[in-house]
């Protein structure tokens, strides 16, 4: 994610509407369950519209995963790194829109919840409600959309929370501590800390302040935190989740995706996120 973005998604609620009385989605309940039972969540991220993305879709959740985060290709995509625009460039040569991938979602049962991430430009462009109407029939449970500041979220929560959509907010290292208790306040399905200032790649080390995004948003939410951003390998994630309730992982993954391009390296590499968590 670009410095700007991740600014944008630090910031305070004021002007915020659509809050609402708390609900617990499909993808909540799911997190809370791995929590209440004394685990750690896995939601791996994959690129919609790649070529055989739903197959790996379907290996990812067999393989472990407690959750899907399915990315919806975007033409400027502020928070991704390499391995994702890589991605995305392919699947957008493959044709991949965002009506063909909600499609193909809605016919995709990976027996686990699924959310969507993408821009709030082309969820505007496509009409607030009409996307959440859309991705609530179509089997996702929540959206992410990372560049939507908290303070300009209104329109588009109002109609999430109307379709029944979870809203993941995201939550920077950046964030001065009085604004984090009103992002997890409006965060439904988990609270998205990202875990390093930049954008989404695989890093050699994790990051000191993917433990305190996590420990600083712990301190004021029960909502699950999730720790995505710079989280590479099964020992990041274990080290993550010392504070966490669960990591999202993508880069590592999507690179699975681009250079071997089959579900069992897909599955693989999220099985041995799935082993690393539950032994830890």
């Amino acid at each position: 994610m670009s410095s700007a973005g991740m600014g944008s998604a630090g910031m305070g609620s004021a002007g915020v509407t659509g809050a609402g009385a708390r609900s617990v989605g499909p993808l909540e309940a799911t997190l809370r369950a791995r929590r209440e039972a004394g685990g750690k969540s896995l939601v791996a991220y994959l690129t919609g519209g790649f070529p055989g993305w739903q197959d790996m879709v379907r290996a990812a959740a067999d393989a472990g995963a407690d959750a899907i985060e399915v990315g919806i290709p975007f033409s400027d995509p502020v928070m991704d790194g390499p391995v994702i625009q890589e991605a995305s460039e392919r699947a957008l040569a493959a044709g991949a829109t965002p009506p063909a991938i909600l499609d193909e979602l809605s016919r995709l049962d990976a027996g686990v919840p699924l959310a969507v991430m993408t821009y709030v430009n082309l969820v505007y462009r496509f009409g607030y409600e009409r996307f959440a109407q859309e991705a609530k029939a179509s089997g996702v449970s929540g959206v992410i959309l990372p560049d939507l500041p908290l303070e300009e979220s209104g329109e588009w929560t109002v109609a999430a929370d109307a379709a029944g959509i979870e809203t993941v907010m995201l939550a920077a290292p950046t964030a001065p501590d009085e604004r984090l208790p009103r992002i997890c306040a409006r965060s439904h399905g988990f609270v998205y800390g990202v875990g390093l200032l930049g954008i989404t790649g695989e890093r050699d080390a994790l990051a000191a302040s993917a433990t305190q995004i996590a420990r600083r948003l712990k301190a004021v939410t029960d909502v699950p935190v999730l720790v995505g951003v710079g989280i590479s390998t099964p020992a990041q994630a274990v080290e993550t989740c010392r504070v966490a309730d669960g990591v999202v992982v993508g880069s590592a993954i999507v690179r699975r995706m681009v250079t071997d391009g089959t579900p069992e390296s897909v599955a693989e590499l999220v099985g041995a996120f799935r082993v690393a968590l539950d032994d830890a």
